[in-house]
């Protein structure tokens, strides 16, 4: 998988969910604001902590693992 500078894993920050480095905001509370419709304007807007490059840093982490993930099918 790709490395993500932005993007950091600690058990001890969220039970050690992927979380934008240098905030408590995991990378599934920034994707699922996205999914219910905040444009980037929102987010930033209420959230100052975060900048551009720590939402595309959110994207392309939600990208490799997504890509990653192995899907078996099931037999029918």
């Amino acid at each position: 998988m790709t490395e993500h500078p932005r993007i950091t894993l600690s058990p001890d920050v969220l039970a050690g969910k992927p979380v934008v480095r240098g905030t408590r905001l995991s990378v599934e509370f920034v994707i699922g604001l996205m999914a219910d419709g905040w444009n980037e304007g929102d987010i930033l807007a209420n959230y100052p902590g975060l900048s551009h490059e720590d939402l595309i840093a959110c994207l392309a982490y939600a990208r490799d693992i997504l890509g990653a993930e192995k899907v078996y099918p099931s037999a029918a």
